[in-house]
This record gives structure tokens, C-alpha cells and sequence, in this order.
């Protein structure tokens, strides 16, 4: 080893990441019908907020069945999109009623980190389908995507109720949706890029909702 070489106990010790969650909980365990048995005796590990940790699924989803927003998200799946995961997982953060899945019924599920079990997801295979879901339900359908016509996001309050489109990342809302559409909102853009991620746009127009219809206190 040459001189001023850095030895093996030198280096620095690899670090693991730290473990997400929380380790078995101590006895006595709390009582009712929302918590895991399993997850109390070994650890609850999945990415939720503390409310509730070692609650079940069910339970979890039933909770934020009592307090669930009034718009829905809609996504077109033509192309297994990768961006769909993301939009779904911010759409539970935000707390959308439900996520609709225009296209084809698999979708990848990768960027949604298991939230989509918390989610009501509804599988349309048409655009019309989706069009006559919504218009029975009197829920008009606000497309985001920088088309011609669109109007700026936040020019004007979006409806309480209502579903908001988003396309495929790149072509971006379909020919076959845009007729259906009662309008379609543009998210302002200052650079050179001609649009921005699916997945960014569904999260800027989600909390633009938020801060319209229920503003954090």
C-alpha cells in the first residue's frame, strides 16, 4: 500500500437506511377492530401517517371514506403510462373521492407505493364511459392540458364537485376526450419547455383545489 494510501478502516462505514415505521408495540396492546394483531406484534412498516399506525386496511379506508374530498382524478392508461402511480399516490395524499383509469384496465403501479389501496379506483374502458359515469352524477369533466382554448388553472375557481382529466404523458389528452370535456384548464409555464410531467400537473391542480375549497387552517 503506498504511503498516504487510505486503509480498509478507513473507509467510511456504509450506512443502512434507516427503517421506515415503527417496531412491535409494547404490551398492553390497544383494543378494537381497526387494529392488525399482526401488525402489533411485529411492526407496522408501510408508509402511512401516525393516526394509523397498526390499523388495517379496511379500517384505514373506512376512515377516509367519512372525509373524503368531492372531486375525482381521471387519467388515460393507452400506453401503461409510468406516470399513473404517481398521479394515484398524490391523489390519496389530497384525498380525491375516487381515481378513474380511462383505457386499458392495467396500469403500472409502481410509483403508487401500495396507496392505491387506500383509494376507490374505477376502471373505464371508454372515454364515453367515463363522459356517462360523470354526467349521470352531474359531474362536469375540467381536462388540464395546454390546449388551445384553455383557460389559465386558477382564472377561475374550479367546480366543488367535479373530475379532473388528465392525458397520457406526452400526447396528453386524447382527440376522443377532448369533445366530452366541459373545459379544459392550462397550468401557467415561464420556461422553454412546452409541458411539464403528468404527474407534476395532477399534483398542482390537486392542491389548487385544496386551496380553493378547503383551505388548511
Amino acid at each position: 500500500m503506498a504511503r498516504g494510501d487510505p486503509s480498509p478502516d478507513d473507509e467510511p462505514t456504509r450506512r443502512l437506511p434507516a427503517e421506515v415505521g415503527v417496531g412491535p408495540h409494547p404490551e398492553p396492546w390497544p383494543h378494537g377492530d381497526n387494529y392488525d394483531p399482526e401488525l402489533l406484534a411485529e411492526g407496522d412498516r408501510r408508509n402511512v401517517v401516525d393516526r394509523y399506525r397498526y390499523w388495517t386496511v379496511e379500517a384505514i379506508k373506512a376512515d377516509l371514506d367519512g372525509r373524503r374530498h368531492r372531486f375525482h382524478i381521471a387519467i388515460e392508461n393507452w400506453q401503461h403510462d409510468l406516470n399513473i402511480g404517481t398521479v394515484v399516490r398524490t391523489a390519496n395524499a389530497f384525498l380525491a373521492a375516487e381515481i378513474h383509469i380511462v383505457g386499458k384496465k392495467r396500469w403500472n403501479r409502481r410509483g403508487a407505493m401500495v396507496t392505491d389501496r387506500y383509494q376507490h379506483i374505477r376502471h373505464h374502458p371508454t372515454v364515453d364511459d367515463l363522459a356517462s359515469w360523470a354526467d349521470e352524477r352531474s359531474l362536469p369533466l375540467i381536462g388540464i392540458d395546454n390546449l388551445p382554448g384553455s383557460v389559465p388553472l386558477d382564472s377561475r375557481p374550479l367546480p366543488a364537485a367535479c373530475v379532473l382529466v388528465l392525458g397520457q404523458e406526452g400526447p396528453g389528452l386524447s382527440e376522443a376526450m377532448r369533445p366530452v370535456l366541459s373545459e379544459c384548464r392550462s397550468i401557467p409555464q415561464f420556461g422553454s419547455t412546452r409541458s411539464i410531467n403528468a404527474g407534476v400537473a395532477a399534483g398542482i391542480t390537486m392542491y389548487s383545489w385544496i386551496r380553493q375549497h378547503h383551505p388548511v387552517p
